[in-house]
């Protein structure tokens, strides 16, 4: 059964040029690489949430566990954390439409 990997944070304010740089340079191609789906992206522009969500599709549990205990997820997730804080992170199963 797919699953998620669903991610939330806020970009730190001094470096959202560079942040920019890095998710579509890559962090997105690396997640792909990894074998994850991109599904879903949200900004928030208002309101008491996190800035940043994103679903990523696994084609199933176990492969999202292998995924998330790779050196490379190790890597993209500490390159990530340079530029962001609220890093948060959780798989769940899979459904149709927006999940959080």
């Amino acid at each position: 059964m797919p699953v998620k990997l669903l991610m939330t944070w806020d970009i730190s304010p001094e470096k959202e040029q560079e942040y920019f740089e890095f998710v579509i340079g890559e962090f997105i191609p690396g997640l792909q690489h990894l074998g994850l789906e991109p599904t879903e992206a949200w900004a928030t522009i208002y309101g008491e949430y996190p800035q940043i969500q994103v679903a990523m599709l696994a084609p199933d549990l176990p492969d999202a566990q292998r995924i998330l205990n790779s050196v490379e997820w190790g890597h993209l997730r500490e390159q990530l954390f340079s530029f962001v804080k609220n890093f948060s992170q959780k798989v769940v199963p899979a459904k149709g439409g927006f999940q959080f």
